[in-house]
């Protein structure tokens, strides 16, 4: 199964979500090793329609959403 990968933008989309496999990975939390299952997210955006920074925002508010997901329907 793919871990990550970069989808490719298709006319008329400003941009485009690939989302890789959920897997365990070793990760550091509050001083000490646990294993935590990470998920790739990879945005592809055409620059002339989205700010890289904008994009940088999006992924950020995904990711808390998603770390928290009854913040969703809250």
């Amino acid at each position: 199964m793919t871990e990550s990968f970069t989808a490719i933008i298709n006319a008329p989309e400003g941009a485009i979500l690939a989302v890789g496999r959920s897997a365990p990975e070793a990760v550091i939390r509050a001083g000490k090793i646990v294993v935590r299952h990470q998920l790739r997210l990879t945005l592809s955006a055409d620059h002339r329609i989205i700010d890289g920074a904008d994009g940088a925002a999006f992924l950020q508010t995904l990711v808390t959403l998603l770390g928290q997901p009854l913040n969703i329907v809250s």
